[in-house]
């Protein structure tokens, strides 16, 4: 009679080969690609191997994948599905939109490429909001790269576009350490060919001095910011920039600078207040935000002003 050791039964091995995988599968990231409002999922209703007829009922049980990924350890991520895209992605790839293997590969190969948001269990309504978000920023960054490129012209480091983008990055630099400690809001606005670009920084800083890109900045976002106030500089174009700065114990506090000749150009109090108390779509009044305060923007030397101090770049590479 054969005799086995414990472990050696093919029940064992079995069981082995089974925690093996599922090890593998939390170590293979997973990408999700939403529909992420009616008329995109209505859209995809005219594929027959697409399953869902209800955009709640898809969103539902979208979530109910997420968690079951998440308690599985699985590193999921989030991307926009766009059938526009996803039309002509299997047009060029010439394969047929109308299977689920094409949807997996456009998800892989497209959607995954662009923004993502990773899923950490936040309700599915905030991962869209943020996704959506993190979409139209990156739409903003394109157009006012395009923008700025067609200003240049020249594309070499001394054109008009560079100069620009140099003068922006030192713009929101002396801004954040005007700011001063506290967690700072920054708006910039700016109407370039008659298109509305918006580009939010988010920063914190604990002290006083510039920010440390490092720990307290997005680099994402400095550098959407940077390139959409770049865009204002080259093109003459109307714009401003508006700060809201919280700190512990104090009150909100807004600031705003408006763009002239190139360069930021400081707001008085009654400025501000009438430009953060105004509907920027009717025009009317809007009442103004009990316990915050409404104050004139801080001069920002310019860069080549002698009294210009020499800050860290915030919106630049570690190293430069």
């Amino acid at each position: 009679m054969a005799h086995t050791t414990q472990g050696s039964t093919p029940g064992g091995t079995q069981r082995r080969e089974r925690t093996a995988r599922r090890a593998l599968r939390r170590e293979a990231p997973s990408t999700v690609a939403l529909l992420a409002d009616e008329e995109d999922f209505a859209a995809m209703r005219q594929y027959a191997s697409f399953a869902f007829d209800d955009h709640t009922a898809y969103l539902r049980q979208t979530e109910g994948l997420l968690r079951m990924l998440a308690s599985q350890g699985v590193h999921t991520s989030i991307a926009l599905f766009d059938p526009v895209e996803y039309d002509e992605f299997c047009a060029d790839s010439g394969i047929d939109p109308d299977t689920s293997a094409a949807r997996t590969r456009y998800t892989a190969e497209v959607a995954a490429a662009g923004p993502t948001v990773t899923y950490e269990g936040q309700p599915l309504d905030q991962l869209l909001q943020r996704l959506i978000g993190a979409a139209e920023q990156q739409a903003t960054w394109e157009y006012a790269t395009a923008l700025l490129s067609r200003a240049g012209g020249c594309g070499c480091s001394d054109d008009p576009g560079h100069a620009a983008f140099r003068r922006a990055r030192a713009a929101l630099r002396r801004l954040l350490t005007a700011a001063g400690p506290g967690s700072h809001h920054v708006v910039c606005s700016v109407m370039a060919s008659s298109v509305p670009l918006v580009a939010v920084v988010h920063a914190e800083a604990t002290g006083e001095g510039p920010v440390e890109r490092s720990a307290d900045l997005d680099g994402t976002q400095a550098l959407i910011f940077g390139t959409v106030l770049a865009c204002g500089i080259a093109t003459d174009s109307p714009g401003g920039v508006v700060l809201r700065t919280s700190a512990p114990g104090s009150p909100d506090t807004v600031r705003g600078w408006s763009l002239h000749q190139g360069w930021l150009r400081p707001l008085s109090e009654a400025e501000v207040f009438s430009a953060y108390c105004t509907d920027a779509d009717t025009g009317e009044p809007v009442p103004p935000e009990h316990g915050v305060e409404y104050r004139p923007g801080i001069p920002l030397p310019a860069p080549d002003a002698p009294d210009a101090p020499d800050a860290p770049d915030p919106t630049a590479p570690e190293g430069e």
